[in-house]
């Protein structure tokens, strides 16, 4: 061999090898782009209870997944834009559903994830002696003419003020949130002392204490309602395994109230989901593989 053709064969084997480099080495497959998907929520116990449970399913199912904290609001435009990829409690049809008729278009409706036994309302001790939002102006001086609430840019809240205009109610709607709302709760009945809190089911505090919705005559609170799992749009066709575990993501307010009361007993919310999950696997094996 000349030395010229030395040289080219040189060359040339320095381009395949550079070539190898560049598409990876002989044998190896390119890497997998990572299975990532957000789960957004508001701080509410029940969001907090099956968004850690849908987590560590997805985590089971070979997924990293990505919490977002975020109000309602923005929680419901993030979705709309693409930013979020699902969220597990959209309270629909009636709590939620301005967001719905702003943002609906761009969202998906995966699934009802509990069914029909969603409730909200103004809760009151079972030994407050009214049964009705009608009569609750006649009783103001022992509620200190205060309803109390949580964040303001919940569904409810909007529908408390509803109420107190339809009701023609002489109360102050006090913003708070879930935990402040629970706290105060707690502290009143410990005196047994009147109060009245914006509640909803499921929720552990109908576990903890004796309380009762008050009557709505007018109906201004709805009726039962499904919570939903709602995506963004494209998240079907990009993530098809993950979708389908959320079509197949389905359980009772009996078992969500489990993960609530555990998390409010000091359980760290991750472990609660997972005491959960190896309580149910039969039911965590078919949203996986369905």
């Amino acid at each position: 061999m000349t030395s010229k053709h030395m040289v080219i064969s040189i060359i040339a084997g320095l381009i395949l090898i550079s070539a190898l480099l560049v598409s990876g080495c002989v044998g190896e497959k390119p890497a997998e782009p990572a299975k990532e998907i957000s789960i957004g929520y508001v701080t509410w116990d029940c969001a907090i209870s099956s968004t850690n449970v849908l987590k560590a399913t997805l985590e089971d199912a070979g997924y990293m997944v990505n919490l977002i904290a975020v109000d309602a609001g923005p929680l419901y435009a993030g979705l709309a834009r693409g930013d979020i990829d699902v969220t597990t409690t959209a309270w629909l049809p009636h709590t939620h559903g301005a967001y719905w008729e702003q943002y609906g278009d761009n969202l998906v409706y995966v699934n009802e994830n509990i069914k029909g036994s969603a409730r909200i309302g103004l809760v009151v001790p079972t030994y407050v002696t009214i049964n009705s939002i009608e009569e609750m102006n006649g009783v103001a001086d022992s509620f200190d003419g205060k309803i109390i609430g949580i964040d303001p840019g919940a569904g409810i809240m909007s529908a408390t003020e509803n109420a107190i205009d339809e009701y023609a109610l002489n109360y102050e709607l006090v913003a708070s949130s879930s935990g402040g709302m629970a706290a105060e709760l707690r502290s009143k009945i410990n005196s047994e002392e009147w109060v009245v809190v914006t509640g909803w089911a499921p929720h552990w505090k109908f576990g903890r204490y004796d309380l009762k919705f008050l009557d709505d005559p007018k109906g201004v609170y709805g009726d039962a309602e499904d919570i939903v799992t709602i995506s963004r749009v494209g998240l079907k066709e990009d993530k098809p395994e993950a979708y389908a575990i959320l079509e197949r993501f389905q359980w009772t307010a009996d078992d969500i109230a489990v993960v609530m009361t555990s998390i409010e007993g000091g359980m760290p919310e991750e472990e609660a989901a997972r005491a959960w999950i190896t309580a149910n696997p039969t039911t965590v094996s078919y949203w996986i593989n369905g």
